[in-house]
């Protein structure tokens, strides 16, 4: 099979030919339709906190159809369509049976999505509906990512909502917000590249104003935020979001950052803010991301805004190394 390979820090991915795979015992082969590169995807070839070894194939945000099952695999035929939940897990836990997957002691991040063929589990994958195509089910990790974020976050109906950074996810959280009733959603990015993106998907203010990002966002959302969203991850954006938050208010962490960060605590103490992180999501978030698509809701297909071959990947995925007015880029296998 065509593949994209890790070949070590620093350095491109490379387009090589792999053994096609076989499922052992309760596995799936995917042959992946679609395949997102995520931001994180950019961070694993240049942080070594991400474990990266060379001949990796990484890739997490994938839909396809299913080719070969393994023995003892029910509730799944060859040529069904399915989006990979790509948190791996036992399936049987009492963690598993309640969708907590992130807390099964077999848990795990599957990757592999940068090639023609996959092996997964059947417990993670998701039947795609007939009406809802493989760039949909690529998009239904992020938009589960966020979609945790902003449960985690406690926000209310009514609330006013900051949104810091207007990537992939960024966008997906504004999409969840403004859906469940956000009273005032803005987005703040140091670059106008998003801005119409940003309010097709939900934000009702876009905020770009790298010399006073404090004032221009409370004057953005007329007050202080009652709850910041942070899914940038870089240093210096949690001691931002002390100052944009109200007091009692909460602060929502769903940037990687694998620096280390320092912020004012006495001045977060003062305010009694929270500070709440976020990884990860439940198989009913992941549910709930397919559901909303499936339901006609059309705003995050505004994420995807490039498909590109397997040939292409390694340029292209260096070029996203640096600003871009690119989103979220599909990979077609």
């Amino acid at each position: 099979m065509k593949a994209v390979t890790f070949q070590a820090l620093h350095q491109p991915l490379k387009a090589e030919t792999l053994p096609d795979p076989t499922p052992g015992e309760g596995e799936v082969v995917v042959h992946v339709g679609r395949c997102g590169i995520c931001g994180s995807d950019l961070h694993m070839t240049e942080d070594a906190a991400y474990g990266c070894k060379h001949g990796d194939v990484i890739g997490h945000e994938f839909a396809g159809e299913i080719v070969g099952l393994g023995r003892g695999v029910e509730g799944f035929k060859t040529g069904e369509l399915v989006s990979v939940i790509p948190l791996k897990s036992c399936g049987h836990c009492e963690h598993c049976r309640k969708g907590e997957v992130q807390w099964c002691d077999e848990f795990g991040l599957q990757g592999g999505g940068y090639a023609e063929y996959a092996v997964t589990r059947p417990n993670q994958c998701v039947k795609l509906p007939a009406d809802l195509s493989l760039a949909d089910g690529a998009i239904i990790e992020p938009l589960a990512v966020a979609l945790h974020g902003v449960n985690l976050s406690g926000m209310q109906k009514g609330d006013k909502v900051l949104v810091l950074g207007a990537g992939p996810i960024g966008l997906a959280v504004a999409f969840w917000a403004q859906r469940m009733g956000a009273g005032k959603v803005a987005l703040q990015d140091v670059a106008d590249f998003q801005r119409e993106r940003a309010l097709g998907m939900g934000a009702d203010v876009f905020v770009v104003d790298p010399e006073d990002p404090v004032g221009s966002a409370e004057r953005g959302l007329g007050g202080k935020a009652d709850i910041v969203f942070e899914c940038v991850g870089i240093p210096g954006l949690i001691a931002q979001a002390v100052e944009q938050v109200r007091n009692r208010g909460t602060i929502l962490l769903l940037g990687l950052c694998t620096q280390p960060d320092t912020f004012n605590s006495f001045r977060m103490l003062n305010k009694e803010a929270k500070l709440v992180t976020s990884a990860f999501f439940t198989r009913q978030e992941y549910e709930a991301a397919l559901d909303a698509l499936e339901q006609g809701d059309v705003k995050p297909r505004l994420l995807v805004t490039d498909t590109i071959s397997l040939a292409e990947t390694p340029d292209v995925f260096e070029s996203l190394k640096h600003r871009t007015s690119q989103c979220k880029v599909l990979i077609a296998p």
